[in-house]
């Protein structure tokens, strides 16, 4: 099938809440799938919460193997400390098979904040 319903699968990375400090989200398997973006969405900061997202990416899902993607292979308009009420992309451009996503904290209390992975270019279409 051609349509795009049928050919990405949407899996939760940062289920929407307030976060206070840095977390990282469980690894993302990409064995199947040709690409991936995160849709990374905020809302309230509270006492100058001042975070900011990156990717990080690893051949295994050991949690010591992740290492941050370099910027060469990240596209991205997420700024260095993240918005209130805004929505942002991050697409990797890389070959490891596995992804996550990683909210750091600067300084401040908290940020309201959530995150979609979108896989897409599938081996075997349709996606269920």
């Amino acid at each position: 099938m051609k349509d795009l319903f049928s050919n990405v699968r949407v899996a939760a990375a940062l289920a929407p809440a307030v976060q206070s400090s840095a977390t990282t989200t469980a690894a993302l398997d990409l064995r199947d799938f040709g690409s991936v973006v995160y849709a990374v969405e905020t809302g309230v900061i509270a006492g100058s919460g001042d975070f900011g997202v990156k990717l990080q990416h690893s051949d295994t899902t050991e949690t010591g193997d992740f290492v941050d993607v370099p910027a060469a292979l990240v596209a991205s308009n997420a700024p260095a400390t993240l918005e209130a009420s805004s929505a942002y992309k991050l697409g990797y451009k890389g070959t490891k098979r596995y992804t996550r996503l990683a909210l750091t904290k600067a300084g401040g209390t908290s940020i309201a904040a959530g995150a979609t992975a979108i896989l897409a270019e599938p081996k075997l279409a349709p996606v269920a």
